[in-house]
């Protein structure tokens, strides 16, 4: 394993008309817009759906060098038998944190490269006993999918003082000489193994690569295998390779809050997207005999903060040679049994609010408070509201509402409902007294249709730069999976026409979520967010005559939608400047390169009102 008097009578009667007049979309443009994108995603293989639809997946680092060391694969197996290792166990585990899927990584550069299947390819340690089709058949039994890990990577080979890799047999294997220790030699290797694998386990269900080896890509082996296992799925590790299904990003920390792991990602929506991380605080992958600490808020805001951004929780538990997990984690898995389920529904068959599925902002809130929106699927108006951090002092979270009418709140565990209110553009849950420890969830029904907005398409956007194929029109299109590109130019303007004057207060930028939201430096390269730092806007009638600012500010660098507001004006014409990004001129990779899905301009907000 390597982030918103008669005649005065009339006069104010004529004023009041005018207003409406100005203020109010024509019977041609319709006061509301679908939650939706204009143009939705298109559709994913049908392999996919597993992992799209999961939620969680366990992850097991396990091997010849799971302490205590085995420097014999016998003798590993036989420690792995005697101990009572049980692929059963292994399920229940996946089930008690709600996993659809269990990522094995035995085939693993620093675990031995041990496989846990008899096979018919020397090279390295290989059990006689059908670990991997032991457990394909117990996980099925239960509807849990299995994926297997392989490595690129050679270089461990001998990092225990003794040699992994059985050059000579392989060798005589192949009728040639095959160095294993090195990446060409590995590769080939490797590459003999995904299809003994394919042909072996049919109800395998797919592959995670950590990252590629030439001899692969030289020998197309992804090609092939989508020709001979179209079922399998591909998810490579810290970079995102086309041909893979999904892109998996490994062990995010230094965040604010510390579980926030998704502000550390750079693959946007609707790109299958998975994180792994480690439950235990501290130690390797793999367990190194010790009974690490485990920090449940930590793991459970990281469950909940992916969730609340379409990625994937990959956990990685440390299992023992006898299977078993350390009494901390197992203690950590037994704690999840009973916490998801109350609060499943808002965690499963979900989206994450506040992106191209709608939903409202999530982030920071008032008072301290932090949390995220997951949005049903079968019921966008159906939208969830996770309190991660509980404000410092107040019994209430106020939340910027996105254009959505609330029908009523509910607090998801107790059924109880709340009283709120909605006004000036923000949702205000009351009269909270009871706070979970680690997730406090409230249902919130809605109207499906946004208030307040203009429909997508009928605002139109140019701009003083545009990336080729990244035109500004892709601004206002609905579409968040077209995007503007400034072509690397900051200071940059964009200005949005709304067709006449009309009524704008304010608005919603959504970015293209390609960076992390801070400076950080990860496996050897630099990252930066590449979002909107200082700007200002200005408002005009003609499309001349500016004037003044109406707005100069500093946008903070979140994810999820963020606003500008501009008070209640009259105007046609809105042009955002944008003269400063967060990113870095030492960070050269996402340095002045702004991008952003879409703008949306509001007029309103939905009506204010009080509820118990």
């Amino acid at each position: 394993m390597r982030s918103r008097a008669l005649p005065v009578v009339w006069t104010a009667v004529l004023a009041l008309l005018c207003g409406l007049l100005l203020s109010a979309p024509s019977a041609a443009e319709p006061r509301i817009q679908a939650a939706a994108p204009a143009a939705a995603p298109a559709p994913a293989p049908p392999r996919e759906a597993m992992l799209r639809n999961a939620t969680a997946g366990l992850f097991l680092h396990w091997g010849m060098f799971t302490r205590p060391i085995h420097k014999d694969c016998r003798a590993w197996e036989k420690a792995v038998t005697d101990g009572g290792w049980s692929a059963d166990y292994w399920v229940d585990e996946a089930k008690k944190i709600k996993a659809s899927y269990i990522t094995l990584a035995t085939f693993h550069s620093r675990l031995g490269y041990a496989r846990p299947w008899p096979s018919a390819v020397p090279g390295s340690c290989a059990t006689e006993r059908d670990i991997l089709g032991e457990l394909i058949t117990a996980a099925r039994a239960e509807g849990i999918k299995v994926i297997l890990y392989m490595t690129d990577d050679p270089q461990w080979h001998d990092e225990q003082g003794f040699e992994s890799l059985d050059s000579q047999a392989y060798s005589a294997y192949k009728g040639k000489d095959v160095d294993l220790t090195t990446r060409p030699g590995f590769g080939e290797y490797s590459y003999d193994l995904f299809f003994e694998v394919m042909a072996k386990y049919p109800k395998l269900s797919g592959f995670w690569i950590d990252n590629d080896n030439a001899y692969w890509e030289e020998h197309g082996l992804y090609e092939q295998i989508r020709q001979q296992r179209p079922d399998m799925t591909l998810s490579n590790n810290n970079e995102d390779t086309p041909i893979m299904d999904m892109v998996s990003h490994e062990q995010k920390t230094g965040m604010t809050p510390p579980y926030d792991q998704p502000s550390a990602i750079w693959t946007p929506m609707p790109r299958l997207t998975e994180s792994c991380f480690k439950v235990p605080d501290t130690g390797s992958w793999w367990y190194d005999g010790q009974d690490r600490p485990v920090s449940t808020g930590l793991n459970v805001g990281r469950y909940v903060a992916n969730a609340g951004t379409s990625v994937k929780s990959l956990m990685n538990l440390t299992a023992m040679v006898n299977g078993k997990l350390p009494p901390q984690q197992q203690k950590f898995t037994d704690f999840m049994r009973s916490y998801l389920p109350p609060i499943w529904k808002s965690l499963s068959g979900v989206e994450g609010g506040g992106y191209l599925y709608g939903g409202m902002q999530p982030g920071a809130w008032n008072d301290g408070a932090y949390g995220y929106l997951t949005v049903a699927r079968k019921d966008p108006g159906r939208q969830y509201v996770h309190v991660t951090t509980r404000p410092k002092t107040a019994g209430e979270v106020t939340l910027r509402d996105n254009g959505y009418r609330v029908q009523r709140v509910t607090d998801l565990r107790t059924g109880e409902r709340m009283r709120f209110d909605l006004r000036d553009g923000s949702l205000t849950i009351k009269g909270i007294s009871r706070w979970d420890a680690y997730d406090t969830v409230f249902a919130v029904d809605t109207d499906r249709e946004r208030e307040g907005i203009y429909p997508a398409r009928s605002v139109k956007a140019t701009a003083t730069s545009a990336k080729e194929g990244y035109p500004a029109t892709a601004l206002t299109d609905g579409d968040f999976t077209r995007y503007w590109d400034s072509d690397a130019q900051v200071p940059v303007s964009v200005t949005l026409d709304l067709g006449r004057v009309k009524k704008a207060a304010f608005l919603g930028l959504n970015q293209h979520e390609w960076s992390p939201t801070y400076n950080r430096e990860t496996f050897g390269r630099a990252e930066d967010s590449a979002r909107i730092k200082d700007y200002k806007v200005s408002l005009s009638r003609d499309g001349s005559n500016w004037g003044a600012p109406v707005r100069a500010s500093v946008l903070e660098s979140a994810r999820g939608t963020r606003f500008i507001d501009l008070g209640s004006r009259a105007t046609r014409y809105i042009k955002l400047e944008i003269e400063s990004t967060w990113s870095k001129e030492t960070v050269p990779r996402f340095y002045r390169q702004l991008q952003i899905d879409e703008i949306h301009v509001g007029y309103g907000h939905p009506r204010a009102r009080s509820h118990h």
